[in-house]
């Protein structure tokens, strides 16, 4: 006779939504260097961290940068419109007089 042995899961089993709402919710931080030296010169050196939480747990540890970011915020200040059109049109003037030639 031959006995089967049923295959026996974890009863602690986490799903992968389990998973991400605990790592937006605590968050993680994952931290690497890479050097690269020839001759014991060093010739590069790449620092690498990145940090992956909620906004609000981000928020909570101070990192609110994309507040301000008017690339983030969709505002731009009224201060730069003028001096971004007049450089706008003067490239096109420039454009218009080199396809005229």
């Amino acid at each position: 006779m031959a006995i089967q042995r049923a295959a026996q899961h974890s009863i602690a089993s986490t799903n992968l939504a389990d998973l991400l709402e605990r790592i937006l919710d605590k968050g993680i931080v994952i931290a690497g260097d890479i050097k690269i030296s020839l001759v014991d010169v060093e010739l590069l050196t790449i620092q690498l961290r990145l940090v992956i939480c909620s906004v609000d747990k981000a928020k909570e540890m101070g990192m609110d940068w994309w507040v301000n970011n008017p690339a983030f915020s969709g505002q731009v200040r009224q201060e730069q419109l003028p001096d971004s059109l007049k450089t706008i049109d003067e490239r096109l003037e420039r454009l218009e007089k080199s396809l005229a030639k």
